[in-house]
């Protein structure tokens, strides 16, 4: 650790702090996250070793690269790229009316291949929210923060329904489901997309059954002939007697923002299929005619437009 000179705290979370630190061989920024192992408890924590293991496993140019590991007597460091920013942090600095046309779709466009390569190694995330994005000064998306992710496969095992960020979850798992698969992913890509194009979250509930109502809102409340398997989640019966709403669209709460245009709309429709044997894949979703022609990255440098987050990535 004496190669590292911490420059800066970022961010704090339940296990440990992340700092931005300097590689004093290489010259290069990097981040340290941080974790502290305390004695009285089981050692590392499982979303510690998690991360860790999937992330060897997962070499992408969209996921965030992790250099290495170094454990002490009560401390767990990993050593990671650096990235400057996050998503959320981007559309809190610019994002009062939404990424321009061509930023969303190369932000959407390096999510899905990201996600894509994640789902095919067989790894569900899991916890997909504009906070896990990673963003370098040259518009590069990286995902992030794979502590609750799981590796699935066949038969579906049973897995724990407290996943996912409120308003970034899928309706089976407010729902209660236990087996899922990487239908929930999908449905966390629609809800960023929709956000990263309008500058606000599509569902900001305060609870689940508040999620629910305020999803049910906009698509609509689902039936069990558009969705059979509703019936047999394990909280269905408790939330069945929220207010019946009919179909308010997509289009009418997302008007006026960067991704009213049809294409842009039936992409996120297919994301968003409340039943999730219906939503699109990532593989499908990168074949949608919206993303056709999309360039991976933007070179923020080179532009002074504020839409574009030229200010902002310098």
């Amino acid at each position: 650790m004496d190669r590292f000179t911490n420059l800066q705290k970022c961010g704090e979370g339940t296990y440990g702090q992340v700092f931005k630190a300097k590689d004093e061989i290489s010259g290069d920024s990097i981040a340290l996250k941080k974790i502290r192992l305390e004695q009285e408890d089981e050692g590392i924590p499982s979303t510690a070793i998690r991360e860790i293991s999937l992330l060897k496993q997962l070499q992408h140019p969209n996921i965030v690269r992790l250099y290495d590991v170094v454990l002490s007597e009560n401390k767990l460091t990993l050593v990671f790229e650096y990235l400057d920013f996050d998503l959320k942090k981007y559309l809190d600095k610019y994002g009062e009316k939404g990424c321009d046309v061509k930023t969303t779709k190369s932000f959407l466009f390096q999510l899905l291949k990201g996600i894509e390569f994640c789902h095919k190694n067989t790894v569900l995330h899991r916890d997909l929210k504009p906070q896990n994005l990673l963003i370098d000064n040259q518009g590069k998306l990286k995902l992030a923060d794979f502590g609750l992710a799981r590796s699935f496969g066949i038969p579906v095992r049973s897995y724990t329904h407290e996943v996912v960020t409120l308003w970034y979850r899928s309706p089976e798992i407010l729902f209660g489901a236990r087996q899922y698969d990487i239908s929930v992913d999908m449905w966390s890509v629609g809800c960023i997309f929709a956000e990263i194009a309008s500058g606000r979250p599509l569902f900001p509930g305060r609870n689940d059954k508040d999620q629910l109502d305020k999803i049910f809102q906009v698509l609509g409340t689902p039936t069990l002939e558009s969705w059979p398997q509703m019936a047999d989640l394990p909280d269905f019966k408790s939330v069945r007697h929220l207010p019946q709403h009919q179909q308010q669209g997509l289009a009418s709460v997302l008007r006026g923002t960067n991704i009213d245009n049809e294409m842009g709309l039936d992409l996120l429709n297919l994301l968003l299929q409340q039943n999730p044997n219906q939503r699109l894949t990532s593989s499908g979703a990168l074949k949608h005619s919206y993303l056709q022609g999309t360039a991976e990255s933007i070179a923020w440098k080179n532009s002074d437009s504020h839409e574009t987050g030229g200010e902002f990535f310098r």
